[in-house]
């Protein structure tokens, strides 16, 4: 059966000396995996091997007994964001392969995030557009927190997880933290200082990531020091829910 779609490669190995094992997410199809025979020889069908993080349109050949569909086509879309357009700032690139790697991690193969492929094809285009490393960190943290809001882990912030309560923030709005305030991996949200004793994994925030994590309009206007401080998060949670840390994060965070 042949399965046509928009697609995102988000891993490509080595198969042989002249083919690839690809995984892609598609729009319509979700993860799939494939194997794209002769993708290295100089005059293949698809223009050459194919690269991480380009997207385009792709044709496969699918069946019941095979554990890997067959890549048949790959059309690479003309103007799309990819490895042209990264390769220029290296720690946008990273940023780029750390949220692949992610994307990789908390996704099932044949389970469709059509409104996470959109967004996934956007982040590339803006990280191919951005030069500010701040700017970059923003947009990797906000597409974390709509990667883990797509598959249904999306974090509590704005209560304590276990009180429920706000009253360690002004007029009961923990948008403006007043207090401590940290990150429960196991309990998916933040916690409050009364509460934190109860908690063995937890994440320390300082006043402003926790201001920026809670009120993402902050983002924007967080300096360098308290967006790594939330990505350092970031990289505690996805270790806590995948059980390894993402390969990708010491390019982002240097540890």
């Amino acid at each position: 059966m042949l399965t046509k779609d928009r697609a995102i490669c988000i891993r490509a190995v080595d198969y042989s000396e002249t083919s690839q094992v690809v995984t892609f997410f598609a729009r319509a199809s979700g993860k799939i995996a494939a194997i794209a025979k002769g993708s290295k020889r100089p005059k293949s069908s698809f223009d050459g091997p194919i690269e991480m993080l380009s997207q385009g349109r792709i044709v496969l050949s699918v069946s019941d007994k095979a554990r890997l569909a067959t890549l048949t086509e790959f059309e690479c879309g003309a103007g799309k964001a990819g490895p042209a357009l990264l390769c220029k700032n290296l720690f946008n690139l990273n940023c780029c392969l750390l949220a692949a790697e992610i994307l990789n991690s908390l996704t099932d193969e044949h389970d469709p995030h059509p409104n996470l492929f959109d967004s996934f094809s956007e982040f590339l285009q803006n990280a191919g557009e951005t030069e500010s490393k701040s700017e970059m960190l923003a947009l990797l943290i906000l597409f974390q927190l709509g990667l883990l809001k797509d598959v249904g882990l999306g974090p509590v912030l704005n209560h304590c997880v276990n009180c429920k309560t706000t009253s360690a923030c002004p007029e009961g709005d923990i948008r403006h933290p007043t207090s401590q305030l940290y990150f429960s991996s196991s309990a998916n949200g933040l916690v409050c200082r009364n509460c934190e004793s109860a908690f063995q994994d937890k994440f320390k925030l300082t006043k402003n990531a926790a201001a920026a994590l809670t009120n993402l309009k902050l983002l924007a206007e967080a300096d360098e020091n308290t967006l790594n401080q939330i990505e350092e998060l970031f990289v505690y949670h996805f270790t806590e829910l995948t059980g390894r840390r993402p390969k990708m994060a010491k390019h982002i965070l240097g540890i």
